[in-house]
């Protein structure tokens, strides 16, 4: 029996089955909610609570625009393989707020609005961290430390308001000293369109903190508990962290990679939003290496909600490896 004659059988037996049922209760039809659930997970990650904040979805648009270095027709082979629609590449973004016990921790921020119309220049489905947070129980108020991976808008945005108040207003912030300097540089203010914003973007809310920062230094503790590792390429000071609770550790990968398919399968591709595309894949290819070898728990900024998985070496590439999750643990 082919699979059109198969379907044609349900759906005649699924009518029969209609036909033959007494109509009950009211006719009119229920209208549209249009509004889904605040986004969150909470786990338990060795003696931590760590709960993951969606701040939306982020659409790239065409996704060959945005990934280069495959031949033509590749990049487009590559997303309809896997079901995914070439024309709208689309990220996640998934922050990460740590409970030690100790500290309140946010890794990243999200885009927010702090910047106005140009917060929605990748659409208006992003700046919903605060809004998330909230709706997990936590108070912005509450958050001890942020932690940058880097400072891109879609990353340090919502560090304040529209009117360049803190949203975080008793967090210290941890960066790197190179992205530090690199986004707030006017003399950087070059090349593609985006880096005007970007900059712009990166100073408003950088310099709201400047009495608070915390430099991130290569393998040192940004935090107990939380261990910076430079991963430079996406930006020139680009951090990713480790994160070990006893014998368990997971790594919040940031923008090491933004795409679970195209830049695990082939991790040289490069990404055009990158400050130095060669250097970061690079980078992304020993990195991965290493977490296929040693396997810890990843927290990706960009990969499928909630981000959380594993990487598997698979022929001349990658797999992603989605983590369970618990769903009485979602918002």
């Amino acid at each position: 029996m082919s699979i059109h004659r198969r379907a044609l059988l349900g759906a005649g037996l699924a009518g029969f089955a209609a036909a033959s049922l007494p109509i009950l209760g009211a006719q009119a039809a229920a209208p549209m909610i249009g509004r889904g659930a605040p986004a969150w997970y909470r786990f338990k990650f060795g003696d931590y609570e760590a709960t993951v904040i969606s701040d939306g979805a982020l659409p790239l648009g065409k996704a060959e625009d945005s990934f280069v270095g495959a031949q033509p027709g590749e990049i487009n082979a590559m997303m309809t393989s896997n079901f995914l629609d070439p024309a709208n590449a689309l990220l996640e973004q998934n922050a990460l707020v740590l409970n030690t016990g100790r500290q309140l921790i946010l890794f990243d921020t999200g885009m927010g609005d702090s910047m106005g119309a140009a917060s929605q220049m990748f659409g208006p489905t992003t700046g919903r961290l605060l809004r998330n947070m909230r709706a997990a129980g936590i108070d912005p108020a509450q958050i001890d430390l942020v932690v940058l991976s880097h400072a891109h808008c879609d990353h340090c945005w919502a560090l304040v308001d529209a009117n360049g108040n803190r949203n975080f207003p008793n967090a210290q912030v941890v960066i790197s000293e190179a992205d530090l300097k690199y986004w707030t540089d006017d003399a950087n203010i070059r090349g593609p369109a985006f880096m005007e914003p970007f900059i712009r973007g990166a100073q408003k809310n950088l310099a709201a903190y400047r009495d608070r920062m915390v430099m991130a230094v290569d393998g040192r503790e940004a935090a107990p508990g939380v261990t910076a590792i430079a991963a430079p390429g996406h930006t020139v000071g680009h951090m990713i962290f480790a994160v070990s609770s006893g014998p368990n550790v997971m790594v919040y990968t940031g923008d090491l990679a933004h795409h679970h398919i195209l830049l695990l399968q082939r991790p040289l591709l490069e990404f055009s939003f990158d400050t130095d595309p060669k250097q970061s894949a690079q980078t992304r290819a020993r990195a991965l290496d290493r977490f296929a070898t040693d396997k810890p728990l990843l927290l990706s900024y960009h990969f499928p909600w909630p981000g959380l998985g594993r990487v598997a070496k698979a022929g001349e590439g990658y797999a992603w490896m989605p983590a369970p999750m618990d769903v009485t643990s979602m918002g």
